[in-house]
């Protein structure tokens, strides 16, 4: 299990927020302050990711233990889940494992489905690029963040995606660079973090509390056919569309989302 790096914002009822693939707790910050006034928000780094430690696994159920652990370390019996993308199938896998810890579940923008080309998703061959990209610069030869966006560009042609990707790029002391991801796991792993949750329907025969999806109007993860697997894993279920935001819904329209976020959570 990993200890997981952590920061917290206000008082009440415990909300933890779980970033994506390539992000970390630093993407929710200005988020968890507009909700620390009605929870006590906890940002987590998940393993491989920010602050929290590299280690050579990077699975669902890995990643469900470091929860656990978080959880107990912290006291804490129930909490609301956030998940975005990633997070969101790490907070959806640890709900049908734990029920009884989760009080409310948010997945932002991801299917509880496997992602692959036999589905003709975009996904997989997207994620392989970034990989491949970050897998292929070397370090100790750049000089600058300019440096290593244009050498990004040659895999990644988004430069939304690519700034996104380069806050991950942090200089050290001695000026060298380093990622704070850790790419070999994550690119070793790549699979197994588009894989889905079908095999674990079972789980969620006891999973009865309120659940919401938020997906983005302008993005492909959450498809029309997508809606029956949601509502036979989940059955008080809501699903909410975003207008105008891509995968990103939580950057690209946090007021909207905020707004969606506290109607399911307070009234």
């Amino acid at each position: 299990m990993a200890k997981l790096h952590f920061r917290s914002f206000g008082e009440g009822a415990p909300m933890i927020i779980l970033h994506g693939l390539y992000g970390s707790s630093d993407n929710w910050v200005s988020l968890a302050r507009e909700l620390m006034a009605d929870f006590k928000v906890y940002l987590v780094d998940l393993r491989n990711h920010g602050a929290s430690p590299h280690l050579p696994e990077h699975s669902y159920p890995a990643m469900v233990d470091d929860l656990v652990e978080f959880m107990n370390d912290q006291h804490l019996y129930q909490a609301i889940l956030v998940g975005h993308s990633m997070g969101g199938k790490v907070a959806m896998s640890f709900a049908g494992l734990y029920p009884e810890k989760v009080k409310n579940l948010v997945v932002v923008d991801i299917s509880p489905r496997t992602y692959s080309e036999t589905n003709s998703d975009k996904q997989l061959n997207e994620h392989q690029q970034i990989v491949t990209g970050l897998s292929s610069i070397d370090l100790t030869k750049v000089n600058d963040r300019l440096e290593v966006d244009a050498l990004l560009a040659n895999f990644v042609s988004s430069e939304k995606i690519r700034q996104f990707l380069m806050k991950n790029l942090h200089r050290n002391k001695d000026k060298t660079f380093h990622w704070k991801l850790n790419v070999p796991a994550i690119a070793a792993h790549l699979p197994s973090v588009l894989a889905g949750l079908e095999s674990e329907a079972s789980n969620f025969a006891h999973f009865q509390q309120p659940v919401l999806f938020i997906k983005g109007s302008e993005s492909n993860y959450i498809q029309e056919n997508d809606v029956f697997l949601i509502q036979s894993l989940f059955k008080n279920v809501r699903i909410v569309t975003i207008a105008g935001a891509s995968h990103w819904v939580h950057a690209e329209a946090p007021e909207a989302f905020l707004f969606e976020l506290k109607k399911f959570l307070l009234s």
